[in-house]
């Protein structure tokens, strides 16, 4: 995913999250780096199984834009039937360590349902 460049910002980021952004952005991409996080080396259906949801189409893309930033791994194996596998790359795994605390402050904030409920 290319972000076009803004003006002032010669590598087309305007800060730090910006440039986040644009490898973890759309509403699958951080599922799918978790994913591979809590079960390393998995295959496109077992990855698939993981994300409820998720259609054939949109894994396959995502996989590929995060392969071409860097995140994620893809080995391919010479054996019949073909296999391969994803896993998280060192940078991968760093950008997981990055959205851990984004991922507590989600598992902290109450409920949109609980929010309701207090203001009632």
């Amino acid at each position: 995913m290319t972000t076009l460049n803004r003006p002032g910002a010669p590598d087309g980021h305007v800060c730090g999250i910006d440039a986040a952004m644009e490898v973890i952005g759309g509403k699958w991409k951080v599922l799918i780096l978790w994913a591979l996080h809590e079960h390393p080396y998995r295959r496109f259906g077992e990855l698939r199984r993981l994300l409820p949801g998720i259609t054939e189409k949109v894994l396959a893309s995502h996989l590929r834009e995060l392969e071409a930033d860097g995140v994620v791994h893809r080995a391919s194996y010479d054996e019949v039937p073909p296999r391969v596998e994803y896993s998280l790359t060192e940078d991968g795994m760093r950008l997981n360590d990055a959205l851990e605390p984004l991922a507590a402050w989600g598992r902290e904030r109450p409920t949109t349902q609980a929010l309701g409920k207090k203001a009632g």
